[in-house]
């Protein structure tokens, strides 16, 4: 394994124990504003010290993340409509691998939607994501969404 990719994955998965605590604050691009979670950096700030990672999207990063705050970041690169919409499997990458080392994050993610239409355009998106990845050392997760 590369050694970017080993250094950014110990970030996340802390190698004293090979265990993570990931806080997935990236439900907005989804869900539209949220009860309560309308100022996010009101809700991320007092959880970091107990997280080992943060997974989110470029935008809640850009405003409610302290770039001082010494956590890794988790950058949720894919989205689509909203669960009101068509379809919430319908999704495609919407950030770019360059955006992603512009940010410093330590992975990308993306959601695959397995038993749906849409599965093989989201395994595609992955199969994707994870060539760049390889080019960069840069790691990819994947948030699996189950269908039927």
């Amino acid at each position: 394994m590369q050694w970017g990719l080993r250094n950014r994955l110990s970030r996340i998965i802390k190698p004293a124990d090979g265990r993570a605590v990931m806080l997935a604050v990236d439900h907005g691009y989804f869900l539209g504003p949220t009860s309560k979670l309308e100022v996010p950096r009101e809700t991320i700030a007092p959880l970091v010290p107990y997280a080992d990672a943060l997974m989110l999207t470029r935008g809640v990063l850009r405003t409610s993340v302290d770039p001082g705050a010494d956590i890794p970041v988790v950058l949720r690169v894919s989205g689509a409509t909203s669960i009101i919409g068509p379809s919430l499997a319908d999704e495609g990458l919407t950030v770019s691998m360059e955006d992603a080392l512009r940010l410093n994050v330590a992975a990308v993610t993306l959601s695959i939607f397995i038993g749906t239409p849409h599965e093989r355009q989201t395994l595609l998106s992955l199969s994707e994501l994870v060539n760049e990845g390889e080019r960069y050392g840069m790691p990819v997760l994947a948030v699996t969404a189950v269908g039927k």
